[in-house]
């Protein structure tokens, strides 16, 4: 079929033709932002979920949604290699820059503003790598002591009064949350929890992999009640049908039965592994209908493509120690596993191989379900990895 009609989007935050299974979520996000709109209580949400269960995509359609009912936003990606406050500071701006445009506004949002060039002059020593365009000269004792929740608390509340005054709220977007130094989520929730007690029209959406919940848990015992924390998990199967039924039927194609069946079976319901094989199924497919056939080849080339990127590109930052412990889990099966049976496959003491585990939880390889347990992030990662290193060398 032409491959120019394919309308299967697999890729990093590509939004899919369908976004299928989500709506209750999107909805429970929708409600609270209108709350924090109208001053009353709502919480933040934190979804959590493994790679590949659209999290970015569905981070981001909430924002476009946000801004389409007039509340004022911020999206970030939260990187491994760059403070929070650098991180926030340049995207705040611009939001507060939106709101300086409203005329009830103006004068809040510009004093928001120049505790933003206070903010940024008192940290620049502690984080050197904040970098944001200074607007306006720092109003001294706003926003500038030096102290991160402190400081962030007073700005997130000033910025919060202009919101107010638009008759607005000020909503924060930020992805991979996970990679948040500790101390930095510590503050961000502290100011966070002001804003809620002001009842600052201040909210937080935000996504990461699962052991997100236990990093808030640790940085303020009271993120449990600050937050709620839906989990995002692969699609049930009526949903995961409509995501490659729906594309393809406004296309004039439909999709057999034992086809469908065998694209759920093969991606177990992950949204991006769906995009996969809808796409290659689509490539392989000479007419209509796309077949059990089609999707059968559709298999080999989509395993192949992912084992190239989506796969490859995290093995690529493993050492060969964090590789071994990987294969081992491998071996064991899906997981999560114990600790034990790891260091069992290894033969190894379980004390031995915590650092490798630590730094494996670091890169966004595995988290840990419960203690002593190890769950990879990546679905599918462990028939990668027996893919990839097939014989018993990595034993050694």
């Amino acid at each position: 079929m032409d491959p120019i009609s394919n309308p299967y989007a697999p890729g990093a935050g590509t939004p899919p033709p369908e976004l299928a299974g989500r709506d209750e979520l999107r909805e429970t996000v929708r409600v609270a932002l209108a709350r924090i709109r109208r001053a009353r209580p709502a919480k933040s949400i934190l979804m959590v979920g493994l790679r590949g269960v659209g999290k970015t995509v569905l981070l981001d359609c909430m924002r476009g949604e946000a801004e389409a009912a007039g509340i004022h936003t911020l999206f970030v990606e939260a990187p491994e290699d760059r403070s929070l406050p650098a991180t926030l500071a340049p995207r705040l701006r611009e939001a507060l820059l939106k709101l300086s445009r409203h005329e009830r506004a103006r004068d809040l949002a510009q004093r928001a503003l120049k505790g933003l060039a206070g903010f940024a002059g008192a940290l620049k020593m502690k984080y050197e790598d904040i970098e944001v365009g200074l607007d306006f000269d720092p109003e001294p004792g706003l926003a500038d002591n030096g102290d991160l929740a402190q400081d962030l608390t007073e700005l997130l509340l000033a910025a919060g009064m202009a919101a107010k005054e638009a008759g607005t709220a000020l909503s924060l977007f930020v992805d991979e949350l996970q990679y948040v130094d500790e101390g930095e989520l510590a503050a961000l929730i502290t100011a966070l929890h002001r804003s809620a007690q002001r009842r600052s029209p201040v909210v937080l959406v935000g996504a990461g992999l699962p052991q997100l919940r236990a990093r808030t848990g640790r940085a303020k015992s009271y993120a449990e009640r600050l937050f709620d924390f839906p989990e995002l998990g692969p699609l049930a199967p009526e949903a995961a049908r409509s995501a490659i039924e729906r594309p393809a039927r406004a296309e004039g194609v439909t999709v057999a039965g034992d086809a469908l069946r065998r694209i759920f079976t093969e991606t177990c319901g992950y949204p991006y592994f769906l995009q996969e094989w809808g796409k290659h199924a689509w490539d392989a497919a000479d007419a209509s209908p796309i077949d059990l056939g089609d999707v059968e080849q559709a298999s080999r080339t989509a395993t192949a493509a992912l084992d190239e990127s989506f796969f490859r590109v995290r093995f690529d930052r493993l050492t060969p120690s964090e590789r071994r412990y990987l294969r081992a889990m491998a071996e064991l099966g899906p997981g999560p596993h114990r600790s034990g049976d790891v260091a069992r496959i290894l033969q190894r003491r379980v004390t031995s191989l915590g650092p490798t585990r630590s730094k494996l939880i670091a890169k966004g390889m595995v988290w840990s379900p419960s203690h002593g347990d190890t769950g990879f992030t990546v679905p599918l990662f462990e028939q990668f990895m027996r893919r990839i290193m097939p014989d018993d060398a990595w034993r050694g």
